[in-house]
């Protein structure tokens, strides 16, 4: 299947996308307006990003000493996105949005993601942008977000520093007033910069007229210190040049420098930078410090911040899915087409018969299903957080509620999963290349070194596992795990009913089982280090678990539609929801089996030791 047939089928068949159109805000929507955005997205993809994947793999972005270079295709690329209006598709009209549900933006993103992921979809211009939609004033949205959407102004996220990473306790990046009257400036009580920020990705080039960075930083205590931990650490709007009320340019720099370039193994289509805010190389009115504007209140800036870090999170998650399906494809293509070896008979291989293709070959058949079922089931799972997103926005109140929760319990796997099994599809398609693969003259070497990134970027699975087990599955009494297992439930009684489906839903049953168990086995003791101790394994086995759900309910759909046709597409869903089932939900049992043992072998292992 290609990826546009697999969305359709999950846009349509199974998340029925197109019933959202009934709700007030998609009103003037239907099948057809969302086949163009789809055509449109897919167009711009194959002709604008696709083509120059490799260009900008080798031809890395470079300082010239003042301004940041990039491949010209990157420039051109840039501009069909912005023009195709997806920058705000699911915004307002009023801002100059289409009010599309995020769902299907979500999927017409991911052609953007599978053509040049190194080019990139501006994830973090929107992401961006959405937050200063909630959290902003409304000057503050109509000069930086607003123009962010448009595509005029392109957007950061700056937390990490070079002595810090993910610790953001840590973070030790200062603003001060500016001045008594700080409080006065009409785009925000206004701070002065100081510090360093690291990984900060498109943190300078010149696709557009300016840059937004929103950034972490501490505001002093009266005594001019800063506070420890996270307690003091606001929000800020800090313009790489500055601008006036109405969004122009005022043609002063602002006190924003870039100290470096990050040479990376992937990506490296997508600028990755150290930047130093108020160093004094461009002070502002003389005066050394970047300026910011403060975002919400002083102290909340994680508060702020989050918000976009968890839709950074299911956007991470969504790349490493796609770069895992254009290695699927692209494996497949090649083992449809590469002749090799021949099969064996009783009487063994028969040199005088001719060379049989690789895909009818067992191992490699095993490989190309692993990839399927990796791939597709991540890509269903990234779809449906994103038809959460509408549910929590346009739903009822209860389902919105619900919504919200659930997307809480499931971001970290929306994530985490698709960034460990989508790279591991990417090494199964070096693999079946063989030798080939290993070079630089079939894209799947630059695919898996793309795609490496994803385990770390956005938090790595350490976080993702302490932030599932340590926080998530326990938020409102575990209210979260109830309605996800309700779900669950639900999806196992229809599949019950079908006889190529009962023993699947039958093994949920007990994968379900075995989760609460765990859960509860791990916190037992009520010591959150001794709970935290095998986080990951945990992760790995609820996200097994979750993937298996989600293939169940993509199987029973198809067989709904197919009604004994037994055609490829759901013959497809199917034989990959038995891969899923027979080989991957087993291996659940030797991950929990040190989850509810709290098994201490890591963290007992003296240092001196290893």
């Amino acid at each position: 299947m290609s990826l546009r047939s697999t969305l359709d089928f999950l846009l349509y068949d199974w998340l029925q996308a197109e019933s959202l159109n009934q709700r007030e805000r998609f009103a003037d929507h239907s099948r057809e307006t969302f086949d163009a955005v789809l055509d449109t997205c897919e167009r711009i993809a194959r002709e604008k990003y696709a083509p120059h994947n490799r260009t900008v793999d080798t031809q890395e972005p470079h300082f010239d000493g003042e301004k940041v270079i990039l491949p010209q295709a990157t420039h051109d690329a840039h501009k069909a996105f912005v023009e195709s209006g997806m920058m705000s598709a699911a915004q307002d009209y009023e801002i100059g949005g289409m009010q599309l549900p995020f769902t299907l933006q979500a999927a017409a993103n991911s052609f953007f993601a599978m053509g040049s992921v190194s080019i990139g979809s501006n994830m973090l211009t929107s992401g961006n942008a959405n937050l200063l939609m909630v959290h902003g004033t409304e000057l503050q949205k109509n000069v930086f977000a607003k123009n962010e959407f448009s595509g005029r102004w392109a957007g950061t996220m700056c937390l990490s520093e070079p002595q810090a990473g993910s610790s953001l306790s840590d973070v030790a990046t200062r603003a001060v007033p500016d001045g008594e009257d700080f409080q006065e400036d009409p785009l925000g009580p206004r701070y002065r910069l100081t510090g360093n920020k690291m990984w900060i990705s498109s943190g300078d080039h010149e696709l557009t007229e300016n840059i937004v960075h929103i950034v972490l930083a501490k505001i002093p205590d009266e005594n001019g210190k800063l506070i420890p931990g996270t307690r003091g650490i606001s929000l800020f709007i800090v313009p790489k040049r500055m601008v006036d009320t109405e969004g122009n340019l005022t043609g002063e720099r602002n006190d924003v420098a870039l100290a470096g370039l990050n040479h990376k193994m992937g990506w490296r289509g997508t600028t990755n930078t150290l930047l130093n805010f108020g160093e004094g190389k461009y002070p502002v009115g003389g005066k050394a410090g970047a300026v910011g504007y403060l975002v919400g209140s002083p102290g909340k800036g994680l508060h702020c911040m989050f918000h976009m870090m968890n839709e950074a999170r299911i956007s991470v998650g969504t790349a490493a899915v796609m770069l895992g399906m254009a290695g699927y494809y692209a494996s497949l293509e090649y083992a449809k087409n590469r002749p090799q070896g021949r099969p064996a008979g009783p009487a063994g291989k028969d040199s005088a018969k001719p060379q049989v293709r690789i895909i009818e070959h067992a191992d490699v058949r095993r490989m190309l299903l692993a990839q399927k079922s990796y791939c597709e089931g991540s890509l269903a799972l990234s779809l449906y957080c994103a038809r959460l997103v509408d549910e929590q926005k346009t739903g009822t109140p209860e389902a919105g509620d619900d919504a919200r929760l659930l997307l809480e319990v499931l971001t970290p796997i929306a994530k985490s999963w698709p960034s460990e099994w989508c790279l591991e599809a990417n090494s199964l398609a070096i693999q079946i290349h063989g030798g080939y693969g290993y070079t630089r003259d079939f894209p799947v070497e630059q695919y898996w070194r793309d795609n490496r990134l994803n385990m770390i970027h956005e938090g790595t699975h350490g976080i993702q596992a302490a932030d599932l087990l340590g926080r998530k599955v326990l938020m409102e009494d575990g209210r979260g795990m109830k309605l996800l297992a309700a779900r669950m439930t639900e999806t196992m009684a229809r599949a019950a009913r079908v006889p190529e489906l009962a023993a699947h839903a039958k093994a949920l049953g007990e994968a379900l089982q075995r989760i609460g168990t765990a859960t509860q086995a791990a916190w037992s003791t009520g010591d959150p280090r001794s709970a935290l101790t095998n986080a990951v394994p945990y992760m790995q086995a609820f996200g097994h678990t979750v993937l298996a759900w989600i293939w169940l309910d993509v199987a029973a759909r198809a067989l709904e539609f197919d009604a004994g046709k037994s055609s490829a597409v759901t013959t497809g869903k199917t034989s990959a929801a038995a891969y899923f089932f027979n080989y991957e939900l087993p291996k659940i049992g030797a991950w929990l089996n040190v989850v509810e043992s709290r098994d201490p072998t890591c963290t007992d292992m003296p240092e001196e030791a290893f």
